[in-house]
């Protein structure tokens, strides 16, 4: 049987592994199969398993291989094309929908080195902060299957929490790695809008950006330099870091990224939403840890309490999943029907076809306009510090997709989110990390905001907070007993 404790090292580490010949690609693979095959059943993480391939590829890597993470299992998100296996998008419509090519970042994860062994659960369309499709079932947060996993990249957040894989891959259009990294006691980054191609299916993305989620800030670094970068055809694309992003969380700037000048606030853009007393704690304790550490914290009131912001992002959100919903039509040869789809679904394209062109032109302009606004506000900050969530993981069944208010769920989504989608909106880069655990048994994040393009002098600060209060080595033990039960 292979060693299960191999799953919860991170990639650079068995990436070493495998090139010094410490251990076998193969070994690696089989860990994680048996992993998922053990623990899969009861947290419901994985969409499709490929195992037969994953090992044939494990089986083509040597010693000595340069690429930099050869031999390390990853799953990818299933809303992003993996040749040969399904790609839902969580969606019925799309239950059977096999693409015949690699998406942009399968192809750059693929030609690191990485073994893809399969793909993860998301909720329908991407649409909830929680995973609970009506296609696959609730994917449960291993630290307490009865709580939710956050979403949308809920499944790969579960993957890696419990152990089935080191990193997996995930995407962001409202919060979607930050919210099942918080959830789950992770590292998500969003990176800058345009960092990372959306090659082939799409020219450019407002809302959503690739990443991963991991154990640790040195893996998220250096695997956004395997993704990063221009592809052909790109409409729009992020300028080029000065250095690797790997160089932030290593030697001297993982110890001292200089003392800055940082932002904090626990007021949502929300403004009724309301705050949990732990999350809000989390902000005054990261804050705390922050000045130990030689930083300026500064309490700032952030202008983005915006009369109708929720309805304004709500809007030019349901049009992203408008536009979803109708390439699954394309997919399958017919318009989108009620029948096809998740009432919360159905809700959102039918009112989005409501919506005329101008309309929907000017809610972007809007958003853009909200968003300058905030940008220029936090020019004079090194970072921002806020909640990474208002409220704990939530129960499962809270947030119903085929309940009988599905825009009032939509809306209700927003309350546990409140403080990232407004960052799909400016672009920036924003990181949730798992900095402390709360008095609940659960993971509890803060999110840190960089200026614009500026993941490199973020991830420095994120790894100083690593080093500050390691949390790589948590480890849900729900996860272990789920399995038996």
């Amino acid at each position: 049987m292979a060693d299960h404790e191999l799953m919860f090292r991170p990639a650079l580490e068995l990436a070493r592994m495998v090139h010094s010949g410490e251990i076998a690609a193969c070994e690696l693979v089989e860990c994680s199969l048996e992993r998922i095959e053990q623990l899969n059943p009861a947290l419901n993480a994985f969409v499709q398993v490929d195992g037969e391939r994953a090992l044939r590829a494990a089986e083509e890597i040597s010693p000595g291989d340069e690429r930099p993470f050869a031999g390390v299992p990853i799953a990818i998100k299933n809303n992003r094309a993996v040749s040969g296996l399904r790609a839902t998008h969580g969606a019925a419509l799309l239950s059977q929908y096999v693409p015949n090519y690699d998406h942009n970042v399968t192809r750059r994860l693929k030609g690191a080195g990485f073994i893809v062994v399969g793909t993860t659960t998301l909720p329908e369309h991407g649409i909830l902060p929680t995973t609970e499709p009506q296609l696959f079932g609730a994917t449960r947060n291993p630290w307490d299957p009865t709580r939710s996993s956050g979403g949308s990249s809920g499944g790969s957040a579960v993957a890696v929490a419990a152990g089935m894989v080191p990193v997996a891959h995930g995407n962001d259009g409202g919060g979607s790695i930050r919210i099942p990294a918080a959830c789950c006691g992770l590292v998500g980054l969003k990176p800058q809008r345009g960092r990372v191609s959306v090659a082939p299916d799409q020219g450019d993305s407002f809302f959503g950006c690739d990443g991963v989620l991991t154990r640790t800030v040195a893996d998220t670094a250096a695997i956004l330099d395997v993704l990063a970068g221009y592809e052909w055809g790109d409409a729009t694309w992020a300028p080029p870091p000065p250095e690797p992003f790997a160089t932030a969380t290593t030697g001297a700037a993982a110890r001292d990224p200089g003392r800055l000048r940082i932002a904090a606030t626990t007021v949502p853009p929300l403004a009724d939403a309301r705050v949990d007393p732990l999350c809000a704690e989390a902000v005054d304790e990261a804050a705390a840890l922050l000045r130990e550490l030689g930083h300026e914290v500064e309490e700032v009131q952030v202008p983005w309490q915006v009369k109708g912001l929720r309805e304004l992002f709500g809007t030019a959100f349901s049009i992203h999943i408008g536009l979803s919903v109708a390439f699954s039509g394309t997919i399958a040869g017919r318009e989108p029907r009620a029948e096809d789809m998740e009432a919360l679904s159905w809700a959102i394209y039918s009112r989005v076809r409501q919506i005329d062109a101008i309309t929907g032109l000017a809610m972007t302009t809007r958003l853009q306009a909200i968003a300058r606004r905030v940008i220029e506000f936090l020019a004079p900050y090194d970072a921002l510090l806020t909640p990474a969530l208002a409220e704990r993981p939530l129960p499962l069944g809270t947030l119903d997709p085929m309940g009988p208010d599905p825009l009032g769920t939509f809306t209700r989504s927003g309350y546990f989110t409140p403080f990232t989608p407004i960052l799909n909106s400016t672009g920036q880069p924003a990181i949730a990390l798992p900095l402390l655990h709360g008095s609940d048994g659960l993971p509890l994040a803060v999110q840190l905001v960089a200026r614009p393009a500026e993941e490199g002098p973020l991830l420095a600060l994120a790894a100083q907070l690593e080093t500050a209060r390691p949390w790589r080595d948590r480890r849900p033990a729900p996860a272990e007993t789920a399995a038996s039960r």
